[in-house]
């Protein structure tokens, strides 16, 4: 599954046959995304396509050295599963 980033338009994309998911963020200052919101058509749901699209983010962070804001209800549920993973998270949010 390949997940394109669209930083002109401030999203993580997957484009499938079956639909698209979408990760949407802001920049909330120096050095810190705003996971904002986190959409995937109905066909694609439960095939781990969110999973990716959290995943690319959090890589896309760690590699440009922010953190993050997880204000999008699955990505907060999702690093509650993956606590390894909250390292990026802003203490100060």
């Amino acid at each position: 599954m390949t997940v394109t980033h669209e930083p002109d338009q401030h999203r993580f994309v997957v484009r499938l046959p079956g639909g698209s998911g979408v990760l949407s963020y802001a920049q909330a200052g120096p050095g810190r995304l705003d996971l904002q919101h986190t959409f995937v058509d109905e066909p694609l749901r439960g095939h781990d396509v969110g999973d990716a699209l959290v995943r690319a983010a959090l890589d896309y962070a760690r590699a440009s050295d922010q953190q993050i804001i997880p204000t999008c209800p699955f990505v907060h549920s999702w690093l509650a599963r993956h606590p390894d993973q909250r390292d990026l998270e802003a203490p100060d949010r």
